[in-house]
């Protein structure tokens, strides 16, 4: 096996090669946003150059599926699925935040938040590293607010909501990457590598123009 994975669903571009036994190489870049489309194609190409592999060297893609803000998500996800396409190869989905759960190695209940914008957290609650118990899900951080540990940017950036803050603090390919070869080899199923959003995007398509004229106004010729 040699499997590339991917996420942009937070601010770390993030990319890694796994070999089935453990990570071979590992790109991360932490950004302030909207950079993902400059940075994810050279960390591949880094990656790739230092675990001395081509891309028809690769047997699988992992990649984040959020959730994530509509535009960072977007990068990973098309990434990925175009690379599946052209390679042959197949492509499987991981949640996010179960990416975090899982590199925090906890061993006790605890929460995992990341920055959703809008003074929002995406979140959702595991009784150790490898168990969810609540689905994803998109809230204001008091109305989710834990003394219990919190992984994610969400405690970084909501101390007062979140106190108990632990590491990581943003994704990483190579956990998403130990995640996906775990649940593999377990037969435990796997995403489809499609979106997680859990909201609309900011942008969205006009409506139609309304009308300015009375509505006894005769209609023009």
């Amino acid at each position: 096996m040699l499997l590339l994975a991917l996420d942009t669903a937070t601010p770390a571009v993030t990319v890694a090669v796994h070999d089935g036994e453990r990570p071979r190489a590992e790109s991360t870049v932490v950004t302030r946003g909207g950079q993902q489309g400059e940075l994810l194609a050279p960390g591949i190409a880094r990656v790739l150059r230092d675990a001395g592999a081509a891309p028809a060297d690769l047997t699988a893609i992992a990649v984040g599926v959020g959730p994530g803000p509509f535009t960072g998500l977007r990068v990973g996800l098309v990434t990925a699925r175009t690379m599946g396409d052209a390679l042959g190869i197949p492509v499987h989905g991981g949640c996010t935040l179960d990416v975090l759960a899982w590199a925090s190695g906890l061993a006790e209940p605890f929460l995992v938040a990341t920055d959703a914008r809008r003074r929002e957290v995406y979140w959702a609650r595991y009784a150790d590293a490898r168990t969810r118990t609540t689905d994803p899900a998109v809230g204001v951080p008091a109305d989710v607010a834990t003394s219990e540990p919190v992984v994610g940017q969400g405690a970084a950036l909501y101390p007062e909501a979140f106190p108990a803050a632990r590491e990581p603090v943003h994704a990483s390919a190579a956990a998403l990457a130990e995640l996906v070869v775990h649940r593999l080899a377990a037969g435990e199923p796997l995403l489809d590598p499609l979106p997680l959003y859990l909201r609309r995007p900011d942008a969205r398509t006009p409506g139609p123009r309304k009308r300015v004229l009375p509505a006894d106004h005769p209609a023009p010729a």
